[in-house]
């Protein structure tokens, strides 16, 4: 997988590139040793030929330094002596070139000091026999000793020239075949290297073609990208701008130039000209805005006015951040939108937010009427009619009875009402304080409320543990009134009523009704025996002043269950019915695990 993704990146050309180049170096580097090679071979050549040639030279000098004795001792001659006087200077320069050109080798430099000590021999005899003779000494068997000594130092004086003549050729043929050496694996070499740069070259230029196809195909990709994103910007209603921070450059898109009412590149991208266009009221905040580009390299989103071409006033917002592109260079990349219409929409929802405040204060008042100024009344009335009862009501007639018990039945169901109309205004303006509390205590408590209509009905509660929640007490206190109360209104007659209560854990992925995440709920259901309902009506309960039955059969004003799902609702949970008829309601209540 890396291979592959090496394949396909622009470090794969590199990589070939400096291999190849490398190679190059490689090949030139062993061209110039092996040139390198052939003239130091050529050279030993020459210095071979040369050497061998010097020391023939030597010994003909030697040679003529002999003959030219002989001559004068025969003649007496003393033009004989001119090759034996030039001799000298010709040996010691010959023999100083040979030691030149032989100063690498060891061998020839031990060779040429013993030949020297030959040739100092030989030139020592050869002036002893001249001296001898230019002073008349005739000594037969002194000059027979100075020949034969004479001869005997010239021939080892030929003996060791042509031992420094084989020396050299041997040496001459060791480094030829050194050479030769060097340069059979040569060829071979420089093709394999040559090989392996060609293949590397051809994958390079293969996946340079590749990449150029690739670059057509980006390009056409970008030219409809940009196209589109012309078209989203004129659609969407808004511009796009780019500043350089490296040298302080602007780009603005078509549509940021028809968001100013001008025709697309009407005029130099800058700053200043864009500023023309700004609201004078709004001038100032919009350079504090834009200077921060420089300083936090951010552009929080700002709102502000411009003035269009045609004198036409928008409202605009600006933001932007600095992105690093691949050429090294920072860019800001900026748009603008038109919000125009979404400042007209927030201010008509700021109004009609205001409206509904002063609509909520109106219902507090009501709240506040109903639950003083109504209520007043309302006990003066019960207080008269008691009165009127205890006084008066054996001397009403018979209709006049039916009359006071008709309207203290309406003064009940007014007080009930009242009642629950404040318990439901309390569970949506109470202010929603959660603590962490036990539900077996708020559900004991509970209980107690209804402590009376309980022994009355002789109702049977059974419920397992509860747990510990974070809620509003009061509020699921009272969950447990209501929703117990209305199994004990709703019992069947000639029937204890009882109520079954059980809690447990469960995922919100177990449960069909439950939106499907990781979740989890307690799920508390409420079961009772009761008269029950038909499933059609299993949401409708939960509507407000919603009764399935006539107020002649049961009391109650439909208010009770709408106050449940308004605390279950508070406690971010859910409430469901299920019923049969005439067999029993069951509510089932799911609570988020904290």
């Amino acid at each position: 997988m890396k291979f592959i993704q090496l394949h396909k990146s622009p470090l794969f050309l590199k990589i070939i590139f400096i291999i190849s180049v490398a190679i190059i170096f490689f090949i030139g580097g062993i061209t110039f040793k092996h040139i390198t090679v052939l003239k130091k071979s050529s050279t030993w050549v020459s210095n071979s030929h040369e050497v061998n040639a010097e020391l023939e030279r030597l010994m003909s000098y030697i040679k003529d330094a002999e003959t030219g004795q002989r001559g004068y001792i025969l003649t007496k001659d003393k033009s004989f002596l001119t090759p034996y006087d030039n001799s000298k200077t010709l040996v010691r320069t010959s023999y100083k070139k040979i030691s030149i050109l032989t100063a690498n080798s060891r061998t020839q430099q031990s060779n040429l000091k013993k030949l020297l000590y030959f040739i100092n021999k030989k030139q020592n005899y050869l002036s002893k026999t001249l001296y001898l003779t230019e002073l008349g000494i005739s000594d037969e068997k002194l000059f027979k000793n100075n020949l034969i000594v004479g001869k005997e130092t010239m021939d080892s004086i030929r003996l060791k020239i042509e031992d420094m003549i084989i020396t050299q050729k041997n040496l001459l043929n060791n480094r030829q075949k050194d050479y030769e050496s060097t340069m059979n694996y040569t060829p071979l070499l420089i093709y394999l290297t040559l090989l392996v740069t060609l293949i590397l070259i051809t994958i390079a230029f293969i996946k340079m073609s590749k990449d150029l196809v690739l670059l057509r195909k980006t390009i056409n990709t970008l030219s409809l990208a940009n196209e589109a994103n012309n078209l989203a910007e004129i659609v969407g209603g808004f511009g796009s701008w780019q500043l350089n921070l490296e040298n302080n450059t602007y780009s603005f898109s078509d549509n940021e130039y028809r968001l100013l009412g001008c025709e697309p590149q009407s005029f130099e991208a800058n700053l200043e000209q864009f500023l023309n266009f700004i609201h004078p009221d709004d001038l100032e905040f919009v350079i504090q805005n834009t200077n921060r580009i420089f300083i936090d390299n951010d552009l929080p989103p700002f709102t502000y006015r411009v003035i269009r071409k045609n004198g036409e006033i928008r409202y605009f917002r600006g933001l932007g951040r600095i992105v690093n592109i691949s050429s090294g260079n920072r860019t800001f990349i900026g748009t603008t939108s038109d919000v125009t219409e979404e400042v007209y929409a927030k201010n008509l929802i700021e109004e009609r937010n205001r409206e509904l405040e002063n609509n909520n204060k109106e219902l507090t008042a009501f709240n506040y009427i109903a639950s003083h100024d109504l209520q007043e009344p309302l006990r003066k009335i019960e207080t008269f009619l008691s009165r009127l009862i205890s006084k008066d009501y054996p001397n009403l007639s018979q209709s006049g009875q039916q009359y006071i018990a008709s309207i203290q039945s309406s003064a009940n169901r007014m007080r009930i009402l009242i009642h629950d109309l404040l318990q439901f205004s309390r569970a949506n303006k109470t202010e929603k304080i959660f603590e962490d509390s036990n539900l077996n205590y708020l559900f004991e408590n509970a209980k107690q409320e209804l402590a009376q209509i309980i022994e009355e009905k002789k109702a049977i509660i059974e419920c397992n543990e509860l747990p510990t929640l974070k809620v509003i007490p009061f509020q699921i206190q009272q969950l447990f009134i209501n929703l117990i109360g209305n199994s004990l209104k709703y019992s069947k007659e000639n029937r204890n009523p009882i109520i079954t209560i059980n809690c447990s854990i469960i995922s919100a992925n177990e449960e069909e009704l439950l939106p499907h995440n990781d979740k989890h709920y307690f799920k508390i259901t409420v079961k009772d025996n009761g008269i029950g309902f038909e499933q059609v009506y299993a949401k409708k309960i939960f509507i407000l002043f919603n009764r399935l039955h006539n107020k002649n059969e049961y009391e109650g004003t439909g208010i009770g269950l709408a106050i449940c799902k308004k605390i279950v609702e508070n406690h971010k949970g859910f409430i469901v019915a299920t019923g049969v008829l005439n067999e029993g309601a069951t509510f089932i209540i799911y609570l988020p695990v904290a």
